[in-house]
């Protein structure tokens, strides 16, 4: 019990001497880029999906220094076949394409390109297929949009 205690003490001390700052720290890079970016209008379920969690992660930007520009394809695939050629559960891939311009300017400050997946199970009911699809595509959003602040907040041409 001690030992452990030791050890994470005496990791802590060591990430503090090489200059660790935590990203949600009080200086961490987080705080620059909240309420700093400004999305794409959204204009599908998933592309809201998708602003609706960066919005939540990022705030929602009112003075904005960036603009980000996305596009989101998904594509679908089976997973477990049956012996009679029925697809009981499925994978949806998603990719998103992202910029980010400095605010009236069309040269990236970054770009890159980000990718998810999500499955879902087609064994039951047409309605449960259905609302388990739909929370699939919003579960893969979700992870898009975490796995890009993660991106941006490691990028040191934003913060």
């Amino acid at each position: 019990m001690w030992s452990s205690r030791r050890n994470v003490l005496l990791g802590a001390a060591a990430l503090a001497g090489c200059g660790f700052t935590p990203v949600y720290g009080p200086e961490g890079g987080a705080v620059g880029l909240r309420g700093a970016i400004r999305m794409d209008a959204p204009d599908t379920r998933d592309s809201f999906d998708f602003v609706a969690q960066m919005e939540q992660r990022l705030g929602r930007s009112n003075t904005p220094r960036y603009d980000l520009s996305y596009a989101i394809t998904t594509r679908e695939s089976g997973l477990a076949i049956t012996g009679s050629n029925s697809v009981t559960r499925f994978n949806v891939q998603g990719t998103l394409t992202y910029a980010v311009r400095s605010t009236g300017t069309d040269n990236p400050v970054t770009k890159g390109v980000i990718t998810g997946f999500a499955s879902y199970s087609a064994s039951g009911s047409t309605i449960s297929t259905l609302a388990s699809k739909r929370d699939a595509s919003a579960r893969l959003m979700v992870i898009l949009a975490d796995k890009l602040v993660a991106q941006l907040l490691l990028d040191p041409a934003l913060t």
